[in-house]
């Protein structure tokens, strides 16, 4: 401050002719003495300014305050000079508690506030991927409202607290120990700190004396780039520390004015020679009678050739911000004066129209530091990322790892070299603290109870869902079509079930299918051959012919159920089956009742096979006929059958099937088919005890009997069985069905033409004692 003031004073560019007076006064931190001194000031009192040569020549009212360096006490002074609007300019006070300008209008400050520190600690510890970490703060507004803020932000960024503790430097032993035991306990690797380096200074001693090392140190700007503190951490417990600092800063010409200070020269200072009798370790005036063994002090002593932080100027940054404040209150006054070549003596001064005046400066330094206050009164927020990385002969040095900015778009405001970072114990890697391992693709987070967010387990996704990031919250169904891996990471496509002719199943019923036709075309090849032999021609050998034919079709529809279902597939196999098995059925009702009719006809005076011959016969079967291809159509014009994707039945397989339509089209096309069987089973039942050369019915009821048992058992069977498995199940019923009817039919007449001759004439035919053979 004396540097800035003196350099003003000697400058013709900045308030020329005018002389800038101050006086100083140490709070020792104390709120209580800072509140007394602002008392004072606000009431005039306590203000015989000093300036190095002529004493002032106007009333030495107070128009401006530099300082304090701690927040608490700033609030103190703040909260007192306030309502007089004298305005009070801090170069280290961050509490974002003091942007308030409505409990503190006339404070300004050339550091940032803390408002925009805690989030750039916040988003440094995510940047690295420390969700599980420890805080430590000073029990005052500086460190209460700093980490405040940060947990704040901490929460929003997904970073967890393990512990938050707090203490000041003068509380009683047991409450360090406590924090120390809090430490010991914890399973977090990384310790955020808002902390004064006075404060640390007493953790720092406790944390040597139980060895604590190995944690990884995040600090604020208050202790971070404190060159005393990395000289006492003799137990290298802060070794790798990370945090910000106030951007680096010279003022050329400080160095040497601070060099050429000699404490007899300077009046009234009685703080500077009490700092030089500590610094050299001597005493000014020491009487004869004093009993301490230490040398006097002449004043002259060499300031360069000293190791301290006084010297080497590690404290620029805060140097600086003073110059910066002490120069802003000199811009002010040289606006409100008028000053050109020479200024207005004659304007009357008043705190607030320097306070108004302060607000609205914009200039740069001489070293281009650009001067300017926001609404709230705060700079611009940019920080130096500071890491503590050992140098030579074991001390520390301060490396710049990158840079934060507060006034860049969010992705952009953090830039950092991670090349160049050396972490705690010398570790190249970047240390790992975290509650629980991340939850790899395939699983999602699942709180644990009562721990914070970022404590979890890991629990693996439901069949159907997956996950393809690492820690997620949730696991994503599957489309429809699109099932799961094994490792629960993608979706894979559903695998498509059909019954094929590949495989086993389909295999065995293609084979079946085609047995069944071509014992069918030998069977009606032997007819042929032998039809015009007594056993062909009796009953209806046309209808016989027809009934093979209409077996030949059913064997081969069953073929249409096979394969991967289509728009047309679907609608042939199920129509198909129905008119082709309503042809069979009509052909087997036709020769019973055939048999019923010739009984009658044998009876004397009987001519009912006059109204039951051959033409009828053909005329039943294709009403018959009809009335199922009616059914058909109708169905297939109002819902027809249509392939369709069935995800229901398994989880993991489509299901690629013909759905009705219209189910009650297809009950129907069934129910006909089962009136007619039913009915023709009836009609052969009741025909089953009649002489024997008409003994046909016999077989017919059994075949008749062997279909509706095939068919009442597929319904439950049908209804109950998954996918392909229906399908199987109705071809199973179609080619049993069809096999009853041409084994129980046609085989005991093949038996009798091609083994037994001699029994088919037509004397055994019309023989009362003929064999019980048709």
């Amino acid at each position: 401050m004396l540097f800035a003031i003196e350099e003003i004073n000697n400058s013709t560019d900045l308030l020329p002719g005018i002389s800038l007076g101050y006086k100083l006064f140490d709070t020792c931190g104390s709120i209580a003495r800072s509140v007394r001194v602002a008392l004072a000031l606000a009431n005039g009192n306590e203000a015989e300014f000093v300036q190095s040569e002529t004493p002032c020549t106007r009333p030495a009212q107070v128009q401006a305050v530099i300082g304090e360096t701690s927040s608490s006490p700033c609030m103190a002074i703040a909260t007192v000079i306030g309502p007089f609007h004298i305005p009070l300019i801090s170069h280290f006070a961050t509490c974002a508690c003091l942007s308030d300008k409505t409990k503190y209008p006339s404070f300004l400050r050339t550091i940032p506030s803390d408002y925009y520190q805690s989030r750039a600690l916040a988003q440094l510890v995510k940047h690295f991927g420390w969700t599980w970490v420890g805080a430590i703060r000073t029990n005052d507004d500086y460190g209460n409202n700093g980490m405040a803020t940060f947990t704040e932000t901490a929460q929003q960024l997904g970073i967890c607290l393990e512990y938050s503790v707090s203490f000041f430097r003068t509380d009683p032993p047991d409450k360090l120990q406590k924090i120390i035991d809090i430490i010991k306990a914890s399973t977090s690797r990384v310790i955020v700190t808002f902390l004064s380096h006075m404060d640390l200074d007493v953790l720092m001693y406790k944390l040597s004396y139980y060895n604590l090392t190995g944690y990884q140190w995040v600090g604020s700007e208050g202790w971070i780039f404190d060159s005393q503190t990395a000289e006492m951490d003799q137990h290298h417990i802060l070794d790798g520390a990370i945090g910000l600092a106030i951007p680096k800063a010279h003022v050329s010409g400080m160095r040497e004015f601070i060099l050429d200070v000699k404490p007899l020269n300077t009046s009234g200072n009685d703080m500077l020679k009490e700092f030089w009798e500590a610094l050299f370790s001597c005493k000014f005036n020491q009487s004869k009678s004093s009993a301490e063994n230490q040398r006097e002090c002449t004043g002259h002593e060499d300031l360069s050739g000293l190791q301290h932080s006084f010297t080497d100027m590690s404290l620029m940054p805060i140097f600086n911000n003073v110059y910066k404040g002490v120069y802003a209150v000199a811009h002010a006054l040289h606006n409100i004066l008028g000053c050109n070549e020479t200024c207005n003596y004659k304007v009357q001064l008043d705190p607030f129209t320097i306070l108004q005046h302060i607000r609205k400066i914009n200039f740069k330094t001489k070293q281009g530091h650009d001067v300017y206050f926001n609404e709230n009164g705060d700079p611009p927020a940019k920080y130096e990322i500071i890491n503590w990385q050992p140098g030579e002969n074991g001390i520390v040095e301060f490396v710049t790892v990158g840079l934060y900015d507060a006034s860049l778009p969010p992705d952009k405001q953090l830039s950092l070299q991670n090349k160049s970072l050396i972490w705690t114990q010398s570790l190249k890697q970047v240390p790992v603290s975290i509650c629980n391992e991340k939850c790899p693709p395939g699983t999602r987070k699942v709180l644990q109870k009562g721990k914070p967010v970022c404590c979890y387990d890991c629990i693996r996704c439901a069949e159907g869902e997956i996950s393809n990031i690492t820690d997620s919250i949730t696991c994503v169904k599957c489309p429809p079509e699109f099932w799961s891996n094994e490792r629960r990471d993608a979706c894979v496509k559903k695998e498509a079930e059909f019954l094929s002719y590949e495989e086993m199943m389909g295999a065995l019923l293609t084979a079946a299918s085609l047995f069944g036709t071509c014992m069918t075309a030998v069977v009606a090849f032997i007819f042929f051959r032998y039809r015009k032999t007594p056993i062909v021609r009796a009953n209806n050998s046309e209808l016989s012919f027809l009934l093979l034919f209409s077996l030949t079709l059913c064997f081969l529809c069953s073929l249409t159920f096979i394969g991967r279902p289509s728009e047309w597939s679907c609608m042939l196999r199920h129509t198909t089956f129905g008119i082709t098995f309503v042809l069979c059925i009509s052909c087997v009702l036709g020769k019973t009742m055939v048999v019923l009719m010739a009984f009658r006809a044998s009876l004397p005076g009987s001519n009912v096979m006059k109204w039951f011959g051959p033409t009828q016969q053909r005329l039943s079967v294709l009403v018959f006929t009809l009335i199922q291809l009616l059914i058909c159509i109708l169905w297939l014009t109002i819902s027809p059958p249509f392939p369709f994707k069935n995800f229901k039945v398994t989880k993991d397989k489509i299901i690629f099937e013909c759905a009705l339509g219209s189910t009650l089209g297809f009950w129907a096309v069934l129910g006909y088919i089962g009136v007619l069987a039913t009915f023709c089973f009836i009609l052969a039942f009741l025909a089953r005890k009649l002489p024997d050369n008409f003994n046909e019915a016999k077989f017919i009821t059994f075949s008749m009997l062997i279909f509706c048992a095939v068919w009442i058992t597929f319904i439950p069977a049908y209804v109950s069985s998954p996918g392909k498995f229906s399908v199987a199940v109705e071809i199973f019923a179609i080619l049993a069905s069809s096999f009853g009817l041409l084994i129980c039919i046609f085989i005991p007449k093949c038996y009798i033409i091609l083994l037994r001759p001699e029994k088919n004439t037509k004397k055994n035919m019309m023989g009362k004692g003929g064999p019980k053979t048709f």
